[in-house]
């Protein structure tokens, strides 16, 4: 009898494409790094960040805009409502909506980025998008999008919005909404 395979392990060490296409294509499973210097190290990031808050730093697409409005300041009292204005804001996409396969590399491809531990996030965060990955419930991202230097901004403005209970998602196969799937998924667990 054949063994299972190792999880694919998303932490600090990258991960390869044939990795990141096994997962697209649910041929693996796999797990965040249980390494405990890895996990400090995430969680440093997001302590600096809050330091960084906490002296009123300038802290680039946090307390600032982004690309040429990186000198323009975001006040304090208004740093918690940014994300949600952002994402509102690329979530312009169009056309077809990527397949399930595609979504799930956009997100093995995020969540493997954030594990570099460079971004200030929280790790809860890389666990709610692990998670995601994990139980198949993927972000409705349409097939174009921005043509910023970067060229992700929408695509991942639907994922961020889908952590957040808004838009559309794909679970179980069925097109819902967003905030009533990430509950009955959470009633589930």
């Amino acid at each position: 009898m054949p063994h299972a395979p190792a999880p694919i392990v998303f932490g600090p060490i990258p991960l390869t494409l044939e990795a990141v296409v096994a997962l697209a294509e649910r041929r693996a499973a796999s797990r965040l790094d249980d390494d405990p210097t890895w996990r400090a190290r995430i969680a440093r990031g997001a302590q600096a960040v809050e330091g960084l808050l906490d002296r009123e730093g300038q802290i680039y697409g946090i307390t600032t805009g982004y690309g040429d409005s990186c000198v323009t300041a975001v006040p304090l009292s208004q740093v918690a409502a940014l994300p949600r204005q952002l994402y509102t804001f690329h979530g312009c996409g169009l056309g077809r909506f990527l397949e399930p396969e595609a979504a799930r590399a956009v997100l093995a491809a995020r969540l493997q980025s954030l594990c570099q531990g460079v971004s200030g996030v929280r790790f809860e965060l890389l666990e709610r998008l692990h998670a995601c990955l994990r139980e198949d419930l993927l972000p409705r991202i349409p097939e174009e999008g921005s043509v910023g230097a970067s060229g992700d901004l929408t695509p991942l403005s639907y994922v961020a919005a889908m952590l957040c209970g808004e838009r559309e998602v794909i679970w179980r196969g069925d097109v819902r909404m967003a905030a009533m799937s990430m509950r009955s998924w959470a009633g589930n667990r």
